[in-house]
């Protein structure tokens, strides 16, 4: 019988992911301690994300001090879009290619945007139901938008963009007619991996729904004045 080898087993105990979370971490308490809050916002492509946060910021920048950055691959568009359409200041983030933004990109970014003077900052982050939803940017919230179109299964296909998501916006509800959406079914496998999760339907068309998310962000924004 030949000689066995020796095999070497190292036990890597740290999560790979430790050193995003710690950075995500500080960016959180920095945010909260000059009173920022600090949203970030995921979608897939198409599914009406710019034009729901152009709707939102416009129903809030009366009352609040209002920031977006955008992250893209390549294009200024969507940023160029929020800040012609409301006045408000906004930057683009690109992001070298790469299907996500992590801690670290987010505080470069923080850093050259300066973010002392603001109420709330937004995070478009780029249309990816996979990666974005595996870093931990530092935001307080994370919200996603599910749109009509895409399927009421969406959640049993990306579980965990709907785990760590706080608020889940079931967006293009002026299409429910001309779809095979099921609302109650999506509620049902939306609440299965995240009990938690607070589910609001909308048009960003119409504004249906509108209303109740802008009092969603006042609430969060209001909870952080009294940390």
């Amino acid at each position: 019988m030949g000689k066995m080898g020796k095999v070497r087993v190292i036990e890597i105990n740290e999560d790979v992911n430790a050193a995003n979370d710690r950075m995500a971490a500080d960016i959180r308490r920095r945010m909260t301690d000059q009173g920022t809050l600090f949203l970030n916002v995921m979608s897939s492509p198409g599914s009406g994300k710019t034009t729901t946060l152009i709707a939102l910021i416009e129903a809030l920048k009366d009352r609040y001090r209002i920031g977006v950055m955008d992250v893209d691959i390549r294009s200024s568009l969507d940023a160029q879009r929020v800040a012609d359409a409301t006045g408000v200041r906004s930057i683009q983030i690109h992001n070298g290619g790469l299907c996500h933004i992590d801690a670290d990109m987010t505080a470069r970014a923080l850093a050259q945007y300066g973010t002392e003077d603001l109420d709330i900052l937004f995070l478009e982050n780029i249309g990816n139901l996979v990666c974005p939803a595996e870093f931990d940017t530092g935001a307080h919230r994370n919200i996603m938008l599910l749109s009509v179109p895409e399927g009421h299964d969406k959640p049993l296909k990306y579980p965990l963009m709907f785990r760590v998501s706080d608020l889940v916006i079931i967006n293009k509800m002026d299409t429910l007619d001309y779809f095979d959406f099921d609302l109650s079914l999506a509620e049902e496998y939306i609440h299965r991996l995240n009990p938690g999760a607070v589910i609001l339907p909308l048009s960003a068309r119409t504004s249906q729904g509108m209303d109740a998310l802008a009092d969603w962000v006042m609430g969060e924004a209001d909870r952080l004045r009294v940390l």
